[in-house]
C-alpha cells in the first residue's frame, strides 16, 4: 500500500515555534512501522516558517512575503536535521522534496515531479515534502499544504491520504464553540463533502484549518484515494489509520474516479480566466454532459489563451466546472451568445470540449 500522510505546523511546533522533537520522533517511528509491514510512505509537512521563527528568536511571525520566504530558509534544515536524526534511528533515509505551485501548474512538472518521487520510494527512501516557501514568487503559500498533501496522493496513485491535526476529526461544527458538535466518522463517497460547517483558518502558527482538511479530502475521494483526518498526537494514529481501525473522520474513495488528466485540469492547474455561463448552458453542462459552446457565455473574465484552464462560473457567479480552453479568450468575447452556425468556419466551436471539462462538487 502506498500512503501519503501530511502533519501541520500547529502539531509539529509549541507556541513559540519551537519544533516538538517528540512528536517527530512518534511520527518517524510510525512511519518506520509502516515501512516494515511492507508499506511505501511519503510525508507531507509544514513547520519551515515556524521553526524559522524560533531559530531568530523573533517574538511574532511576521505577514510580509520576503521576511516569511527567509524564514522559511532559516527553518527548513533544521526542520530536515530533525527527521534525519528520528530515521536513522530505524535504518531510514529521508529525502527532502520542495515542491513549488509550477510543479502541479505545469504537466511537464506534474509528470517529473512523479517520477521523482516514485524513484526515491523505489531507492527505500522516505521523502519529506513542502512547499517551496524560500522561492515561492506569487505567494507565500500554494494554498496550504493539505491541498500539497492529496495532489501528491493523486500524483503517486496512493491509496490512503492521512491529514494529521489538532483536532480529532471533522465536527458537524466547531467544537470549541459549540457543545453541540459531533464528530463525523465516516464520509461516503456520494456525499457532497461540503454540508458541514469547518474554520476556515487554523492556528496563527499555519495556514490551514479544516476546511483546507475537508477540500484536501474531496480532491483524494475523487482521485480514488481513501483519506482519513485524525489527530496528530493520538497514539499509533498512523498504522491505525492505514488499518482501516475507526480513528478520526474517513472519507470513502470515489467508484467514479476521474482520469488523470481530468484531475489534473480540475484540482492542479493554474487557473488563467473564467467564463459565465447563462441558466441552459449551465442545464446543459451537468445534466447532459455536454461541451461548452459560445451560445451560452454571457461573460468573460480575464486574457486566456488556447490550452489554459478556466473557471466556468453559472448566472450567480458560483463556480461549478473547470476546464482546458479550446480557443482564447479574445475569441471568446467576440462570438459570445452566438449559434454555432454563426460562427466563422476556422473558429473552434467549442469554448470547452466535454473532454477537457470537470464538474466541481457544490
Amino acid at each position: 500500500m502506498r500512503v501519503v500522510a501530511k502533519v501541520g505546523t500547529s502539531s509539529l511546533t509549541d507556541a513559540s515555534g519551537v519544533i516538538q522533537v517528540h512528536v517527530i520522533a512518534s511520527l518517524c517511528d510510525q512511519l518506520a512501522g509502516l515501512r516494515k509491514q511492507g508499506h511505501e510512505v511519503i510525508l507531507v509537512s509544514s513547520g519551515a516558517i515556524a521553526a524559522g521563527v524560533a531559530a531568530l528568536s523573533l517574538e511574532a511571525r511576521p505577514t510580509d512575503v520576503l521576511s516569511l520566504q527567509a524564514l522559511a530558509a532559516a527553518g527548513q534544515p533544521r526542520l530536515m536535521q530533525e527527521y534525519n536524526q528520528q530515521f536513522a534511528r530505524h535504518g531510514l533515509v529521508a529525502a527532502q522534496v520542495l515542491l513549488v505551485p509550477h510543479d502541479f501548474a505545469n504537466r511537464h512538472q506534474y509528470l517529473h515531479a512523479r517520477d521523482t518521487l516514485v524513484r526515491l520510494l523505489e531507492l527505500g527512501c522516505v521523502p519529506i515534502v513542502n512547499e517551496n516557501d524560500t522561492v515561492a514568487s506569487d505567494e507565500i503559500r500554494y494554498g496550504d499544504n493539505d491541498r500539497i498533501a492529496a495532489l501528491v496522493a493523486h500524483n503517486v496513485s496512493a491509496d490512503v491520504l492521512v491529514l494529521l491535526t489538532d483536532m480529532p476529526g471533522l465536527y458537524t461544527a466547531d467544537p470549541r464553540t459549540n457543545p453541540d458538535a459531533t464528530l463525523i466518522s465516516n464520509v461516503a463517497a456520494d456525499d457532497p463533502l461540503l454540508s458541514v460547517s469547518a474554520g476556515s483558518t487554523g492556528t496563527n502558527r499555519g495556514s490551514g484549518g479544516m476546511a483546507s482538511k475537508l477540500g484536501a479530502a474531496r480532491l483524494a475521494s475523487w482521485s480514488g484515494v481513501r483519506a482519513v483526518i485524525a489527530e496528530a498526537l493520538r497514539p499509533n494514529v498512523l498504522l491505525d489509520a492505514v488499518a482501516g481501525v475507526a480513528v478520526g473522520t474517513t472519507f470513502e474513495p470515489s467508484d467514479r474516479r476521474l482520469p488523470a488528466r481530468k484531475l489534473w485540469i480540475g484540482f492542479a492547474s493554474q487557473v488563467d480566466g473564467s467564463v459565465t455561463v447563462d441558466a441552459g448552458a449551465a442545464r446543459a453542462l451537468v445534466e447532459r454532459g455536454t461541451s461548452l459552446l459560445p451560445a451560452g457565455v454571457i461573460a468573460v473574465d480575464g486574457d486566456f489563451e488556447e490550452g489554459s484552464t478556466i473557471e466556468v462560473r453559472d448566472a450567480e457567479g458560483i463556480v461549478f466546472a473547470r476546464g482546458m480552453a479550446a480557443v482564447s479568450s479574445a475569441v471568446v468575447r467576440v462570438n459570445a451568445g452566438r449559434s454555432t452556425r454563426d460562427l466563422a468556419p476556422q473558429i473552434a466551436h467549442e469554448v470547452i470540449h466535454r473532454d477537457d471539462l470537470v464538474l466541481l462538487p457544490r
